[in-house]
């Protein structure tokens, strides 16, 4: 593109080596282009070298062409937005949403009752810990009084 005096842009460099956009400003490509944009920058442009300008005529309809693309574009872009505000409009108020509305119920309903059943396992565990405690203390207490009763009949 450079010798051939070709205006050097990220884009135009992206489609001469039919890549996406973004390889072109990653780490170490960009620094090539930079170097061959400033490169072309020092050069004299083709026209100028020549001692040629563009009139202004030609000039008005390039602003022209890039006002009715910009236009168009506008427009385009305008257009996708709706589209998409729609859809995910339909996607939030569509028939899912009131699926998901009573499964997030269904789910409440069911962590209510499981909590419930911890809540009920625990005063059981509680309980049952408590009587093992009890019971270990009359075990102790038994296997005393039955050593000492083997002591006083020995």
């Amino acid at each position: 593109m450079l010798q051939e005096n070709e205006p050097i842009t990220f884009a135009a460099v992206a489609k001469a080596a039919n890549v996406s956009t973004w390889l072109v400003y990653a780490p170490g490509v960009r620094e090539h282009l930079d170097q061959a944009r400033r490169q072309q920058a020092d050069q004299p442009s083709r026209a100028t070298a020549r001692g040629q300008s563009a009139s202004p005529a030609s000039l008005r309809t390039d602003l022209e062409l890039a006002r009715a693309e910009i236009k168009r574009l506008r427009t385009e872009l305008d257009t996708t937005r709706d589209a998409l505000r729609r859809q995910i409009g339909q996607q939030l108020e569509g028939p899912d949403a009131t699926a998901l509305q009573q499964r997030a119920h269904e789910l409440t309903v069911e962590n209510q009752a499981l909590r419930s059943d911890m809540d009920r396992a625990r005063s059981a565990h509680d309980a049952l810990a408590a009587k093992l405690a009890e019971t270990e203390e009359d075990l102790i207490a038994a296997r005393l009084g039955l050593r000492r009763m083997m002591r006083t009949n020995s």
